[in-house]
């Protein structure tokens, strides 16, 4: 039992890749919408940071096996396993959008090559959170194996991923409203909390003939609520600009990113200390 955070490489690599997914998305349909080559130069070089992000959490993951030296043989069941799945589609995801920023950014992608290509990078990144979910959907973890598992990680992607790429086109000084994504992650952020409510009840029906679902984080209530609070100050140091009709600083949005991913590296720990098997009986 406990916070869930001995997971930690999981919990950077799962929040990292969502979130960088999420802020593709949002500052790739800027890039579609930008007219100007030389903005469009500068929100390609911003990007830089998605791909460090996603390396990042690549390297964590590797470090949650037993052997990285054998890294690649988590590969070795692409189709059938559900981590194999995943790790292919974050590391397609990984290079065709890292290979069309290297080719952008220096210049030399073709026009209507390069809006195809990061259409594809886009889509990608969204069948890479897909097969992160389908990992955890596992028949003898109750606790995971439900529709929450999957709602959270998309939530993720749709909590962090907007304000991170609004933090890049405020770098880039691109010319980037941002409303329409500032409360796409406000929506994001009711769901979740409606979410955590009603998996909250749904833990205290979930026991097997050791274990009582709902004991499994002793601090659930209070990380849950500090999660909520802090991806909610996050999103408001954007907001708050955006009400105003201010243009939001980077400051703000470097603070309120650093927030909402905090809040949701909390949250995915929480969801790691749920974990557990169904016993010799399961009710729930």
């Amino acid at each position: 039992m406990g916070s869930g955070w001995h997971e930690w490489p999981l919990v950077i690599f799962t929040v990292f890749g969502q979130c960088v997914a999420g802020a593709l998305i949002v500052a790739g349909f800027a890039w579609f919408n930008e007219n100007d080559v030389r903005a469009r130069q500068r929100i390609v070089r911003s990007m830089f940071f998605l791909w460090l992000v996603m390396g990042i959490g690549f390297i964590a993951s590797v470090l949650h096996l037993g052997s990285p030296l054998r890294a690649f043989n988590s590969l070795n069941r692409v189709g059938e396993s559900g981590l194999s799945n995943e790790i292919a589609a974050g590391s397609l995801f990984f290079a065709v959008g890292g290979f069309w920023w290297l080719v952008a950014v220096l210049g030399k992608m073709p026009a209507a090559l390069g809006k195809i290509w990061l259409l594809l990078s886009m889509l990608l990144g969204v069948i890479f959170v897909w097969a992160m979910t389908r990992v955890y959907q596992i028949d003898t973890v109750p606790t995971w194996h439900n529709g929450y598992t999957t709602m959270n990680f998309f939530l993720t992607m749709l909590l962090g991923g907007p304000l991170f790429a609004a933090l890049l086109l405020r770098v880039a000084n691109a010319r980037f409203k941002g409303h329409a994504a500032a409360w796409l992650a406000v929506i994001a952020l009711l769901v979740s909390v409606a979410a955590t409510v009603l998996q909250t009840q749904e833990l205290g029906t979930i026991h097997s003939s050791v274990q009582q679902a709902n004991t499994l984080v002793p601090n659930y209530g209070c990380l849950q609520v500090l999660r909520i609070i802090m991806v909610a100050a996050g999103l408001g140091c954007w907001l708050c600009a955006l009400m105003r009709r201010n243009v939001p600083g980077v400051t703000g949005l470097a603070l309120g990113t650093l927030l909402v991913v905090a809040g949701e590296l909390i949250g995915r720990g929480v969801f790691y200390g749920l974990h557990m098997t169904t016993g010799m009986a399961i009710a729930g």
